[in-house]
């Protein structure tokens, strides 16, 4: 059926304009220049995400039955406000109150709202976090992307596994597109995705995540397992800079991958190394899903203990850095 093309229209599309994007001078219009929390040194076009949205919409246009409105429209919603903010700036009062309009109609429009009020009103926060920290992680060449398409990945294997195939292929299809950019954002990238990239597809993560679940293809516990590389470093990383009351919407360089690049690993050695985590991460929590309820506390107990394990010794590289004592 045309649902099956869905991914190849995604990854064709996102192609064909990523490459037209790069021979074009329009992309000196969206130049990132580098700031406080840039890990780059020279201007780069931060302008994939158009590429990358485009080719999401055009992979899901072969499915449109399959689509609903309430996830697509709020993405083509947050796609424009982030593009504008590309361009011109936005400040952090309107880019908020457009993701929590995003949040919003997703909560309505999934009949969560009607359902349970306090249940609507957490998840409401949780898309509105989602969609923020995958801008926050979208710091280093390849990063967000990698885990983007990773991700979806194991939201599309999730699908199948419930021999739902026209979640599997929406799902797929944004993984796609993202494949089709990443080439281009593997160190040293010559593009990246941008905010017009990286909110909506936070959001899109938090929306399937939240579809699934209602589809009853997995618990709610799956999404928050399968990004839950980027939750737990964009979510310690906040909690530490609100206890030493900064600035939490200024630019800076705290986070724990930022850290380690810093102290010596490259963006591609960073990747890698987060596309075997991520990857890991995703095939437990794909098997966790038959797993019984005592198991699944061993599960989350474990990944809990890997987590810890890795901040703590990051941290204590990092102090050492400082002094000029050691470096990774």
């Amino acid at each position: 059926m045309s649902y099956h093309y869905a991914p190849i229209m995604s990854v064709v599309i996102t192609l064909v304009l990523i490459s037209a994007i790069l021979v074009h001078k329009a992309k000196e219009a969206l130049m990132d220049e580098p700031n406080e929390r840039s890990l780059h040194t020279l201007p780069v076009p931060r302008i994939g995400g158009l590429a990358i949205i485009v080719g999401i919409t055009a992979g899901w246009s072969v499915m449109w039955s399959s689509v609903v409105w309430w996830i697509v429209l709020p993405m083509l919603f947050l796609f424009a406000v982030s593009l504008r903010d590309d361009l011109k700036g936005l400040s952090i009062r309107w880019r908020l109150l457009a993701h929590i309009i995003a949040a919003t109609v997703l909560m309505i429009g999934s009949g969560l709202a009607l359902q349970n009020t306090l249940i609507a009103f957490i998840v409401l926060l949780c898309v509105v976090w989602m969609t923020n920290l995958f801008n926050f992680m979208d710091g280093s060449d390849g990063l967000a992307s990698g885990m983007a398409i990773l991700g979806f990945s194991m939201y599309g294997i999730a699908s199948l596994m419930h021999d739902n195939i026209q979640q599997a292929m929406l799902n797929f299809a944004i993984g796609s597109a993202v494949l089709g950019f990443v080439n281009y954002n593997f160190h040293p990238a010559k593009m990246f995705m941008g905010d017009c990239g990286s909110i909506p597809l936070g959001f899109l993560a938090a929306a399937m995540g939240l579809r699934g679940w209602q589809l009853e293809m997995w618990p709610a516990w799956f999404p928050v397992l399968v990004f839950s590389p980027f939750i737990l470093d964009a979510s310690v990383t906040l909690i530490k800079r609100l206890l030493r009351r900064e600035k939490i919407w200024e630019a800076h360089r705290t986070h724990y991958y930022q850290r380690v690049i810093l102290m010596g690993w490259g963006h591609d050695k960073l990747a890698w190394h987060s596309y075997a985590l991520t990857l890991t991460v995703g095939i437990s929590a794909l098997f966790g899903l038959y797993f019984s309820s005592n198991a699944l506390w061993l599960l989350f107990l474990f990944w809990a203990g890997v987590y810890a394990a890795l901040m703590f010794i990051i941290d204590k590289r990092w102090n050492n850095f400082q002094s000029g004592k050691d470096a990774l």
